[in-house]
Order: structure tokens, then C-alpha cells, then sequence
């Protein structure tokens, strides 16, 4: 039935392909894949191999690549993705010496694959599970890990439907689960190989913020004297709903300043962003030191920039709440700020942690917001101690990273 599946699925992206610039990027990348392995792979090197979906589960294994390069230097690593958002992004990262993405999952391509890297170690980050791959990489005995995987019981592995496709869970050698909700669902089906290390992810936002720049122009829009910082509103990865709620404050409410990094930087989404703000506003691409200082609000219209801003808020919103789900909240609580979010939030573990932390906060409506708003504004220690409670919520639960390598060794 997986081989059906496969097979259809691969007609499929075919066909999309030829509509969508996307998916025509992902076809042509796993085209090319083999290409770059034959290019590139050392025939007496000694390879670990990564995978990941996606940025998001890549910035999730980061920290672990990164140990394993300065830990066991005489590998060699191989990082591929399924997704262009992530092998687009992250193409030349210099942790890996292979880049590129992994082939459909078909038996041909899975033996192909592994022929070419013979890798002596698996790791598959969060959601990945690839029925030929992981079950010729047993059939190799080649030690397979799946790191911060979580499971929830709506999952098809633990449905009566799912009977097949559980038999791809069996192949890993280890799971590194995220919580005891996954260990015990794993154990229900005759898994009892998992062990509970928490999220790398809080490793990962440890070291973006050491990593952090400092940003003349943002440094100049909030001021550079700490005592006449202003009030400081950061909104990360924004949509129109969210924004909506938040410029409608703030256009009222003077005494704070507005920063807003949109998850969409195109002029579309600019011209909306402006249409709804009254007060004196500078883009981060456009604006000169002297005339971001007279502005009120700051929007940055480029990437790469929002975890190192976050650090210059007394408060943080991060976007998605209102529609597919929220974005990043670690990066902002990382900060020891309180971060506000939409309703949709309930499929995002570390959102609700900082919900139960008392760090986090969720909104339906402006009037929810503003009453929150009000709040931080005119009680100090309350604005205070939630930021803190958000920033020991990330700290607290650092050192996934430490716990899988302590874990290898001893397997």
C-alpha cells in the first residue's frame, strides 16, 4: 500500500510541478540530488546523515549537528531536506560538507542512496519517517535515531488503520522523545526503546541569542540612553489579523513604540502594513540613523533580522494565532519578555508550556488584548515577572542536545 501511495504521490508532484514554482524547485532538487552526492561524496570518508523536513526542524537539530562536528570530527556530515523552504535556506550551511535534498522514498532511490553514502549513523529530526530508507538502513544495521520526535494519539501509527506503517517506528534504533506522552504512546505499540530529553529547539534559541547582533538603527529607534528607553512592542512573523489587533493599539497608546517584522516582506503586505498605522513610521531597508530616532514605529521589511530584535522589547506578539498556527514564541521569550499569541496555539507544545508558565499569554480579540496591554503598562512588576517566568520556562528546559550525545554513547 506505501509503495501505491508513493508512487501516486510521486505522479503528483510531477504534475504540480508544472504549475507551481515550488514544487518545481523541490523536483528538480531531488533530481538533482544524486548528482551532488556522486560530486561530492568521498568514497573513504566516514558519513552521519541528518535529515530534515524542513528550516524549522533544521534549526531543531542544529545544535546537535554542531556538537556531533566538534565532538567527532573524524565524520563527515551529510544534511538533507525535504522541503525547498528548508534546502533553499540552508544550502550552504557550512556545519555539513553535503548538502542536498533527499530523493523520493521509493525503494530504487532509498537503495541508490544509501549505497552512494553508506552513512554509519541516522538521525531523522522530529516528524520524518520514511518507510524504504529506514527499513533498508535496519536491514544495513546502520544505528537510526529519531530526535525530538514527538507523538500525539491521533497519529495514524495508533490507529487500527495504521497497523502497516507502524511496523517504520520498529526501525529506529532510539527515540528521543519530547515528552512522557510520546514514551508511553511508543510503548503501547511494543516500543519501549525512547527516552524522554526534552526539545533541542531551547538549546537552539540559547545559542541564537549568544549569537545575537546589536543593531545601530534599532539601537537609535528605541534610544541608547537606558533611561530614557522607551516602552518597546516587538510583533514577530505577523500576519493581517494579527496586525489588525496590535496597530490599533498602538495608534492610540503613544508612550509605547512599535517594532514589526511581518512573516510576509513583500510591498503588498508594506502598503497594508502602513495604511493602518497613524503615527511616524520608518522601514528598516530605507530609514538613516537621524530619522529613525524621531519615528514612532519601525517596521523591518528584510529577514534574518527578528531573533536579535526581540531583545530589544518589553513585550513580544508572535503571529499565526489567527490563522494556521503561531510562529517561533521561544525566540522572543528567550529574551525574558511576556509573549502574546492568537487562539491557535493549542498543537504547539512549548505554547502551551509558557501559557502554564505564566509567560505566555493568548488573545481572542482586541479587547483582550488591550486589557492585557493596560495591564503591563501600568503595573511594572507584573510586566516583570512574566518576563521572567517566560525566560526561565526556555531556560529550564535546555540541554536536549547534552542528553542525546550522554544517550548515544551509552547505547
Amino acid at each position: 500500500m506505501y509503495q501505491i501511495f508513493i508512487w501516486i504521490y510521486t505522479l503528483g508532484v510531477w504534475v504540480t510541478s508544472l504549475f507551481s514554482e515550488k514544487v518545481k524547485t523541490m523536483w528538480k532538487g531531488e533530481h538533482d540530488a544524486f548528482r551532488i552526492l556522486k560530486e561530492k561524496v568521498e568514497p573513504n570518508a566516514r558519513y552521519i546523515w541528518f535529515h530534515a523536513a524542513s528550516l524549522g526542524e533544521f534549526e531543531q537539530g542544529r545544535p546537535l549537528i554542531e556538537h556531533i562536528r566538534k565532538e567527532f570530527p573524524e565524520y563527515k556530515i551529510l544534511l538533507t531536506f525535504f522541503s525547498p523552504s528548508g534546502y533553499e535556506v540552508r544550502k550552504n550551511y557550512k556545519g555539513a560538507d553535503i548538502c542536498c535534498y533527499l530523493p523520493l522514498d521509493t525503494i530504487g532511490n532509498s537503495r541508490k542512496f544509501l549505497r552512494l553514502i553508506r552513512p554509519e549513523k541516522a538521525f531523522f529530526i522530529k516528524y520524518e519517517f520514511w518507510y524504504n530508507y529506514l527499513h533498508i538502513l535496519k536491514h544495513r544495521g546502520v544505528p537510526t535515531y529519531s530526535v525530538s520526535s514527538i507523538f500525539r494519539p491521533n497519529q495514524v501509527f495508533f490507529k487500527w488503520y495504521g497497523r502497516g506503517y507502524k511496523k517504520v517506528l520498529h526501525c529506529f534504533t532510539h527515540f528521543f522523545v519530547q515528552n512522557d506522552t510520546s514514551r508511553k504512546l511508543l510503548h503501547q505499540i511494543g516500543i519501549d526503546c525512547a527516552t524522554v530529553v526534552g526539545d533541542t529547539r531551547f538549546d537552539r534559541v540559547l545559542q541564537i541569542k549568544e549569537a545575537s547582533k546589536q543593531l545601530p538603527l534599532v539601537d537609535a529607534f528605541v534610544g541608547n540612553n537606558p533611561k530614557q528607553l522607551s516602552k518597546v512592542f516587538v510583533a514577530g512573523s505577523s500576519w493581517g489579523p494579527d496586525e489588525e489587533i496590535f496597530i490599533k493599539y498602538f495608534n492610540v497608546h503613544k508612550d509605547w513604540k512599535l517594532i514589526v517584522a511581518p512573516h510576509v516582506i513583500g510591498e503588498d503586505h508594506m502598503k497594508q502594513i502602513l495604511s493602518k498605522l497613524n503615527r511616524k513610521t520608518a522601514r528598516y531597508s530605507a530609514a538613516t540613523e537621524n530619522e529613525i530616532k524621531d519615528a514612532d514605529c519601525l517596521i523591518i521589511d528584510c529577514f534574518g533580522l527578528l531573533s536579535s530584535i526581540y531583545h530589544y522589547g518589553s513585550v513580544a506578539y508572535v503571529g499565526g494565532g489567527f490563522g494556521a498556527g503561531i510562529h517561533n514564541v521561544l525566540e522572543a521569550a528567550v529574551w525574558n519578555i511576556p509573549v502574546i499569541f492568537g487562539p491557535n496555539n493549542g498543537h504547539f507544545q512549548e505554547a502551551q508550556g509558557l501559557l502554564a508558565a505564566q509567560g505566555g499569554f493568548e488573545i481572542n480579540d482586541y479587547r483582550q488584548f488591550e486589557e492585557l496591554m493596560n495591564r503591563f503598562d501600568a503595573d511594572a512588576d507584573y510586566l516583570s515577572q512574566s518576563g521572567k517566568k517566560a525566560g526561565m520556562y526556555v531556560q529550564d528546559r535546555s540541554g536536549a542536545t547534552q542528553h542525546i550525545i550522554d544517550n548515544i554513547h551509552n547505547l
